[in-house]
């Protein structure tokens, strides 16, 4: 994404990389980098830069009633602070903390679960539009072994609503 959308101040600006904004007074000094919170940019982190505080074009206001002879003028220059965006690559996600070592031997072959007895021919690789299609033509005893093995390993729900339907039509 060549944009972010970010929070600043109670305002929302789309930012590019390189843009430089105008916006409300910000707490961090010249010079000084912070991170506005953002609200869309699939993850990118956006870094602003602040590189002056000003203060904005003077806004007259001015105050009359007829008849009376009342005038007044006042002026209004809003303090703002000139930022400057830079938007930096996804976040990545943490390194996997490296799991603790067994005393295992390193020759051991890794261990696998056994197969359960009874499953149709090729189970493991079905998906569960395959299981409830399949489920219809399989015998009492290949549904039960598939059920067990989804509540024990796979835990798909769709497969166990189907293998439980499919079982209870066999009972009927």
């Amino acid at each position: 994404m060549e944009y972010a959308i970010i929070r600043l101040g109670g305002k929302q600006y789309r930012v590019r990389e390189g843009d430089t904004l105008v916006v409300d007074r910000v707490k961090a000094d010249a010079g000084k980098t912070f991170s506005p919170e953002v609200l869309l940019g699939d993850g990118a982190v956006v870094t602003a830069t602040v590189v002056a505080h000003e203060r904005g074009p003077k806004i007259r206001v001015g105050k009359y009633k007829r008849r009376t002879g009342y005038k007044r003028h006042t002026g209004f220059r809003a303090a703002t602070s000139r930022i400057e965006i830079s938007l930096g690559a996804p976040k990545k996600a943490a390194p996997k903390k490296a799991e603790p070592k067994t005393a295992e031997p390193k020759t051991a072959a890794p261990k696998q679960a056994a197969p359960t007895k009874g499953l149709p021919d090729g189970y493991e690789g079905l998906t569960v539009a395959q299981i409830s299609a399949g489920a219809k033509t399989w015998e009492r005893g290949e549904l039960e072994a598939a059920l067990e093995h989804e509540q024990a390993h796979a835990a798909r729900k769709g497969a166990v609503a189907a293998l439980e339907s499919a079982l209870k039509a066999k009972e009927a």
